[in-house]
């Protein structure tokens, strides 16, 4: 069996450190503030002006105030703190996040990134995925491994728009971890999903990549 979108926010989560400054991206990523590892502390930041997310709220705790940058109901915590998005892409811009998890819609052997646009659908802009991929240490993306049509999103080349260019550090879908190299190493495969078996990943993959399991 393939993940589940929680099995994959849940291994995007193993990548978390202690004393991390993260932000999660729209998506599957937004999991992710529900399943910190235990004795893992740390604080999620949002480009709409919040640093020190807690997880999604049960029913009983909705504040349609409290919102996230995916415009999702979230809680704070008792260190939480709220500034302007000008103040919030000047930690991003600055090198202040160690980690950003984020959606991708495709990713290529080298690291480019796809994640905003899909041409002649209608879109608000690119938000702050750009300002991520450029600023941020290290770049996690989660996504499903195909699109619905099963075409694979792990390619050679992006076809769409690109977010940024070599800027993903590992690729977790619902068939496995990828790691690549930014500096021209190209993709590495490092974990199977569940009961996948390597057969399947190369026959859905368009993009190469060599095994390390």
């Amino acid at each position: 069996m393939a993940w589940t979108r929680e099995e994959m926010a849940a291994r995007a989560a193993q990548e978390l450190k202690d004393g991390f400054y993260v932000n999660l991206g729209i998506g599957i990523p937004t999991l992710v503030a529900n399943l910190i590892p235990p004795g893992i502390q740390v604080t999620l930041q949002s480009e709409n002006g919040m640093l020190g997310m807690g997880p999604f709220p049960y029913e009983d705790e909705v504040d349609p105030d409290l919102i996230n940058a995916g415009k999702q109901t979230i809680t704070e915590l008792p260190q939480t703190s709220y500034f302007s998005s000008a103040d919030s892409f000047a930690m991003i811009r600055g090198g202040h996040i160690n980690l950003s998890i984020l959606g991708g819609m495709q990713v290529s052997a080298t690291g480019d990134l796809a994640n905003w646009m899909v041409p002649g659908k209608m879109v608000k802009g690119m938000g702050g995925a750009m300002d991520l991929v450029a600023g941020v240490g290290r770049v996690v993306v989660v996504m499903e491994h195909c699109e619905k049509s099963g075409e694979s999103k792990f390619k050679p080349e992006c076809a769409l728009p690109l977010t940024g260019k070599g800027v993903v550090d590992l690729l977790i879908t619902d068939l496995g971890v990828f790691e690549i190299d930014r500096r021209g190493g190209g993709a590495k495969l490092i974990e199977l999903a569940g009961d996948v078996s390597l057969d399947e990943v190369k026959a859905k993959t368009e993009a190469p990549f060599t095994v390390a399991l």
